[in-house]
């Protein structure tokens, strides 16, 4: 790899971790700033505007035949993933959600040799095997309660979006990054809207800070980050993106220890360690990757 590719893919991968760093902070804002037990409104809520306001923007339409991939990677990166999302943030412990959702980068992997008959680097395998050992590591504890349905959520979520990343670089839908997201968000609002109608309670008086925090969600969560991550869909190989998921628990961690004065033991620390160390070997092995 010459110099100015490998310093054009570090930046690739250094844009597209600031997504699963700004999602990080979900699991703090949600338990927080919320109001409680209103996972579909607040997927909603996250998605929609930011959606629109980028159609708004772009004003592109997809190609005819695009439209059922379309309504799929709507559906599985937007619909099912944020609405599991925030089942499993309200549910579970962050630490346990975040867990669960390091499957990711093998699940991609998996589904990369079993339907593109593409071999994995062992050094690649590895290295996902053993992020996943170090945030266990991180965040598993003999006080974590194991919630039926929050447990469910965290892994299907992870599916969702590990098949959405791999069907994303797989078909190459012909849309520029930014009206992708846009298209994505709106359709995926739109999937989450009668869930909020007839399943969550109405929003009370929303505070100030709540409509911060909805704002920041929506902005942030959404807008920025889905923007870059699809940025980095397109560009990095689908193992490599799985990867920085990764970074999302991370900061999750990172925020419960500045913001909420959260213990961090020295096995932890070695966890955070093992973690980061997995997710750099990932991005290396993927930089000689076609």
């Amino acid at each position: 790899m010459n110099p100015s590719l490998s310093l054009s893919y570090w930046r690739d991968v250094l844009l597209t971790s600031l997504a699963p760093a700004i999602w990080g902070s979900t699991y703090i804002v949600t338990t927080q700033l919320l109001p409680p037990d209103r996972p579909f409104t607040a997927a909603l809520l996250r998605v929609l505007p930011a959606g629109i306001l980028i159609l708004l923007f772009t004003r592109r339409l997809p190609a005819y035949r695009d439209a059922g991939r379309l309504l799929i990677l709507s559906a599985l990166n937007i619909g099912f993933f944020q609405a599991l999302l925030f089942i499993a943030a309200y549910r579970l412990p962050g630490g346990l959600a975040a867990v669960l959702g390091a499957i990711q980068p093998l699940l991609v992997i998996m589904l990369s040799w079993a339907v593109d008959r593409r071999t994995p680097e062992k050094i690649t395998l590895w290295a996902a095997l053993i992020g996943v050992f170090g945030m266990a590591i991180l965040l598993l504890s003999p006080h974590t309660i194991f919630e039926p349905v929050g447990i469910a959520a965290a892994l299907l979520g992870a599916g969702c979006m590990a098949t959405g990343v791999w069907l994303t670089r797989r078909w190459q839908i012909n849309l520029p990054v930014m009206a992708l997201t846009g298209w994505q968000l709106v359709l995926g609002g739109m999937m989450l809207a009668p869930a909020a109608w007839l399943i969550d309670a109405p929003l009370p008086t929303l505070t100030a800070s709540q409509y911060a925090a909805y704002t920041y969600l929506s902005f942030a969560g959404a807008f920025v980050a889905y923007g870059l991550w699809f940025r980095g869909i397109t560009r990095l190989p689908g193992v490599a993106v799985a990867s920085l998921g990764l970074l999302s628990p991370l900061t999750a961690v990172l925020l419960g220890w500045l913001i909420l004065s959260q213990v961090i033991s020295g096995t932890a620390f070695a966890g955070f360690a093992i973690v980061l160390v997995s997710v750099l070997v990932v991005q290396r092995t993927s930089s000689r990757t076609p």
